[in-house]
């Protein structure tokens, strides 16, 4: 590979972190710094409800997200790895883009209804490519020991990316005075990022061991073989149920952050919006330092048990949502909020271990297409959550909202685990 530095830097630091930082990990790093420039994900929902739509509306427009992200989950995932996975990350860029104009233009729920369509389309053939392309690094390079570590820190980079987002769409919304002009300010670095992916080696762009493209029929009966594997869908099922929750629900903690905002006695004499878009900002910020933390952590978390690493965590993430849903209910925000923090800590704990032991399961050939059924497998539940907690919001309220969603899980998940998804060995 041509991506590395020269031989005398090669093993600087590897004792330490066991890889090299080089060249393409620094890309495969801001890659995800620059997703995560969304500056509309810290008002998301207070967008949508500042354009009238109701709690029902905002989940049908996340159910249909997603159900479309499902339709194409799979197809995306073989498209990529057989005519390549730099061409799939961009394609999905572009979509990314058109995305946010519609975002921008967008008056009523049909408009953004396409908005999310695009947006949809846009993740189902972005989810697991890069990843794929990440394993695929760590297998050229012989540091396949290290993918929960390697990918902890590039995922502890997007992160980052989130918290410098979040505080940046703080102050737009702070001197801007609205939350439409952060769909346009998020373009840029999207833009960026579609010039990036483009730089990445061809090395990258098909699986190691496979640069003759394999043939659909091989690629899908060796698909078929590893899937069926029940190691393979516990380790699947685990992550797809919380990494479903947690995305169906995470937008929903601007709502605490709102209640906390108005609390706060400063910047009174601004108007409501400007003051409460700062400091979501900042809470933002925080929470994403957090988080990011979390992911450099995960390989450490992951070495003091292994075996019930991925039940444990699913349990304490699950306690949070019901905690947070009864101090919402007795408008207790600061605690609640709180509590809905731990959520977006247990996720990016979670993300890397469990990559990382699919990755373990999975020939890289096929990477892409098994990452993309359990991305299909999480769309169907985040739709599913989607749905009931934005009726249940409407009918019970926020709170009972997420006792009744989260509690339903909970008992779910105790029970499958009972049957069927005992802790990964």
């Amino acid at each position: 590979m041509s991506t590395g530095l020269p031989k005398r830097f090669k093993n600087i630091g590897m004792m330490s972190i066991g890889f090299e930082k080089n060249v393409q990990y620094y890309k495969f790093c801001l890659y995800g710094f620059l997703k995560n420039l969304r500056f509309f994900d810290a008002f998301f929902i207070l967008f949508l409800l500042e354009k009238e739509l109701s709690y029902t509306e905002i989940g049908t427009l996340y159910a249909v997200r997603e159900i479309l992200t499902n339709i194409f989950e799979v197809p995306s995932g073989i498209i990529a790895d057989r005519y390549g996975r730099k061409t799939a990350l961009t394609a999905s860029f572009i979509a990314y883009i058109i995305s946010f104009v519609l975002f921008f233009v967008a008056t009523g729920f049909v408009w953004f209804l396409f908005a999310f369509v695009l947006f949809g389309l846009a993740d189902a053939f972005r989810s697991g490519t890069h990843k794929a392309m990440i394993m695929d690094y760590l297998k050229l390079n012989k540091w396949e020991t290290q993918k929960i570590n390697y990918y902890g820190h590039t995922r502890a980079c997007s992160q980052k990316g989130s918290a410098v987002s979040s505080l940046a769409a703080g102050l737009i919304v702070f001197y801007a005075g609205n939350y439409g002009n952060i769909f346009l300010f998020s373009i840029v670095p999207y833009m960026i990022n579609f010039l990036l992916i483009m730089s990445y080696p061809a090395d990258l762009n098909l699986s190691v061991g496979h640069k003759k493209r394999l043939g659909i029929g091989e690629m899908l009966k060796s698909f078929y073989v590893v899937v069926k594997r029940p190691k393979v869908w516990r380790i699947i099922n685990s992550s797809a149920v919380f990494t479903a929750y947690q995305k169906a629900v995470k937008d929903y903690i601007q709502l605490l952050m709102l209640g906390v905002a108005v609390m706060i006695p400063v910047l009174n004499h601004y108007e409501t919006k400007k003051k409460t878009g700062l400091i979501i900002g900042l809470i933002y910020f925080v929470v994403y330092l957090l988080t990011s933390r979390a992911s450099q952590l995960a390989s450490k978390i992951a070495a003091v048990n292994k075996n019930k690493v991925a039940y444990s965590t699913l349990l304490v993430g699950f306690t949070g949502g019901i905690l947070s849903g009864i101090f919402q209910h007795y408008e207790l925000w600061i605690f609640a909020l709180l509590a809905f923090v731990l959520i977006y800590i247990i996720e990016n704990i979670r993300k890397p271990i469990l990559t990382g032991f699919l990755a373990d399961q999975v020939p890289n050939e096929i990477l892409t297409s098994v990452i993309s059924v359990q991305s299909l497998y999480r769309t169907i539940l985040t739709s599913l959550i989607a749905l009931l907690f934005g009726w249940a919001a409407d009918v019970y309220g926020i709170g009972i909202s997420f006792i009744l969603v989260t509690g339903i899980l909970l008992i779910g998940v105790a029970v499958l685990n009972h049957l069927i998804d005992k802790p990964t060995d």
